[in-house]
């Protein structure tokens, strides 16, 4: 993957070259981390996330700690005070697997956060890059952090239309 992003990335620089096109890159981990609400804004997560994957090793602790005691005293138990044991403790895991999922998962809570906290410092990185692209008149600004990506493009050098049009294909309204 790594190697068609690169080549990519090749290829279109060659070719903004060959142009006369001017372009830029960025270290958007560099811009985040000389901005302190940035810093201040993932210390905040980070806080939250530790202190929400302590309170759920807490309480896989407790259901551990049930079923040892399940097990120690099981021998002594009935079959019917056996069950309502075992379900007790399979209920209780399965609140905290959903507990977890719910402060961690996809759209869990600590996304959200991240989401309130980080993203309106990343529009305004996003912002600043745009007019710095537009003030310095380049036509692409990549993204050296992480994977190679492009954070802007002066849109007159869109083609998607032109390659539409050549496959056949109706423009499709903006």
């Amino acid at each position: 993957m790594k190697k068609i992003v690169l080549s990519a990335f090749i290829i279109l620089l060659t070719a903004t070259i060959s142009f006369a096109q001017k372009i830029g890159y960025v270290d958007t981990d560099y811009i985040l981390s000389n901005i302190p609400e940035y810093k201040a804004a993932q210390a905040e997560i980070d806080k939250t996330s530790v202190d929400w994957q302590k309170e759920i090793e807490i309480k896989y602790s407790e259901i551990d700690k049930l079923y040892k005691i399940f097990q120690a005293e099981s021998v002594l138990l009935t079959d019917d005070m056996k069950k309502k044991r075992e379900n007790e403790i399979i209920n209780k895991e399965k609140e905290v697997k959903d507990l977890q999922k719910q402060r961690f998962g996809v759209d869990g809570e600590l996304f959200s956060k991240r989401m309130e906290l980080v993203k309106p410092i990343q529009d305004k990185v996003y912002s600043a890059v745009k007019q710095v692209a537009e003030k310095s008149a380049l036509a692409f600004i990549f993204d050296k952090a992480g994977q190679v990506s492009l954070l802007y493009s002066n849109s007159k050098y869109d083609k998607s239309e032109d390659v539409l049009t050549l496959l056949g294909y109706n423009k499709s309204k903006k």
